[in-house]
């Protein structure tokens, strides 16, 4: 009677709170919160969702009610030695990549899948690796365009640190190579990375190298590029005089052949954000055309600030998205993120490289959005941590670097058990940003919409309610799939499972 209930409750509820819908999956009983999972997409009209229990893989069809209408094997991954798996969506098929190893060689290999997760084609191997020995990190990975014409499959080889080997594969759409190629890296200096991997709808590669005061502070960049025709590469010098930058954000900026590179920056060695740096290099002269510095006044900084004080007020932010406006002005969304303990404050000087919150093969970041449910599962939580994910700063430039308009979303959000509950999720209707998070209210999470309109205007949706207090939503893992609905996991008991919201 219980699961008939359960089943009731979860599969045909729907609350058009904040002119939205929302419906719930029914938890399986071997979805634990330890199961790992992957929002794939909607594909001809499913929704589809892999999920991995123990040695198992299989990915879940649900319908547009969150009914689970089949449930496919995915026998052609092995069973043990299973590394990675990245899906790659399109409106009437899938592709999923992945790696394994096998004795000492890793492969890279690709499988189709349709609507109903039923592979569609053979396995095709897109490269294989000879290793050493063991492993269990990711020698493969791979970016798609965003018209999604293009995959770059792509590798690093850094025994010698020296001189990094990076070897790539250039796919269209239907899987077939276009170019393969492979170029050396040096890096001089101990400091020296290597991180923000993008391939643009042309098949050009770009990424950023750059290094580090003794694991802080950036005091050198360079724009990495790779046509995709091309063997060889073109470094770009990033200007930085008198300043020093935070963390590297690239974004391409495909209708206008450009790549935006973005960060905080800072006038000294552990000094406060002073405010955002922009270089916008056009590849079709070769050139800059923007290089300039937008300093956070101070009304800004005390509407951002939260607890801290006005001079320190961005010190806990971290740029998480980069939206290019039509204008060719851009869009920055920063939140405030940071822990909190008995031994003291976690900050972005404590974990620059070896942060908890993410972590990759041949390069590192500190940024705590980095993190999936995937490699989630791959550090235990220190108990006597308390995760916080404060107020949301929006800022809205000109194509010239100039700051047009500000605003702050407040929020207070903190967790012990861990940082899944927190942060939040972006969902771009085309007309309007939606910011989705969590709130505490007399004990229980809601989740709740503040709504970014064109003209910069920003109102707080009434917020969504359940029927049944059980289900707590986990923005940061969410997806969209469509042009006006996103799945969001669950946490429901000792279970997970899946919402469906649609924006009317």
């Amino acid at each position: 009677m219980k699961k008939v209930l359960l089943a009731l409750v979860s599969l045909f509820f729907m609350a058009d709170s904040f002119g939205q819908k929302i419906v719930y999956s029914e938890p399986e009983k071997d979805d634990s919160r330890r199961m790992d999972f992957e929002i794939i997409g909607k594909i001809s009209g499913n929704i589809l969702i892999y999920k991995k229990i123990r040695n198992n893989a299989y990915i879940a069809v649900y319908n547009n009610n969150m009914e689970q209408i089949a449930k496919e094997q995915q026998n052609y991954m092995p069973d043990d030695r299973l590394i990675n798996v990245d899906f790659f969506p399109y409106s009437d098929f899938s592709y999923v990549m992945y790696q394994y190893q096998k004795k000492n060689v890793v492969y890279c290999e690709a499988v189709k899948i349709d609507g109903n997760g039923k592979k569609m084609s053979d396995v095709i191997v897109l490269d294989t690796s000879h290793i050493g020995g063991s492993t269990s990190n990711k020698i493969y990975s791979a970016v798609t365009s965003e018209d999604k014409s293009k995959i770059m499959v792509f590798k690093i080889n850094s025994r010698n640190k020296s001189r990094f080997i990076i070897s790539t594969l250039l796919f269209d759409k239907n899987l077939g190579s276009s170019k393969r190629s492979r170029f050396v890296i040096p890096m001089h200096e101990h400091d020296d990375y290597l991180d923000q991997f993008y391939v643009d709808n042309d098949g050009d590669y770009v990424f950023a190298k750059f290094n580090r005061n003794t694991n802080e502070t950036i005091n050198k960049t360079s724009l990495i590029w790779k046509k995709a025709d091309s063997d060889s590469v073109l470094s770009i010098d990033v200007p930085q005089k008198d300043i020093l930058l935070d963390e590297i954000h690239i974004k391409v900026d495909n209708a206008n052949k450009r790549y935006v590179l973005t960060s905080f920056y800072y006038k000294q060695k552990r000094g406060n954000i002073e405010g955002l740096y922009f270089y916008v290099w056009d590849k079709q002269t070769q050139f800059p055309v923007l290089q300039n510095t937008a300093v956070l006044g101070d009304e800004l900084r005390k509407e951002a600030k939260g607890d801290a004080n006005v001079k320190m007020a961005f010190n806990d932010y971290f740029i998480k998205h980069v939206i290019i406006k039509k204008d060719s002005g851009f869009l920055v969304n920063a939140e405030s993120f940071y822990t909190s303990s008995r031994f003291g404050n976690w900050n972005r000087w404590n974990y620059l490289y070896g942060s908890p919150y993410g972590s990759y093969d041949y390069y590192t970041t500190y940024s705590p959005y980095y993190s999936t449910w995937w490699w989630r599962s791959r550090y235990d939580n220190n108990q006597n941590v308390r995760y916080h994910a404060d107020n949301i700063t929006i800022l809205s430039f000109d194509k010239s670097g100039n700051l047009q308009w500000s605003d702050v979303i407040h929020k207070e959000q903190y967790d012990d058990e861990g940082d899944d509950r927190i942060s939040f999720q972006l969902a771009n209707t085309g007309t309007q940003l939606h910011y989705i998070f969590n709130m505490d209210e007399k004990r229980t999470l809601l989740l709740n919409d503040f709504m970014l309109s064109r003209d910069g205007s920003i109102s707080h949706n009434p917020t969504l309610r359940n029927l049944d207090k059980g289900y707590e939503f986990l923005p940061k893992y969410g997806k969209q799939i469509s042009v006006h609905q996103i799945v969001m996991p669950c946490f429901f008991r000792n279970y997970i499972c899946f919402a469906k919201i649609e924006f009317n």
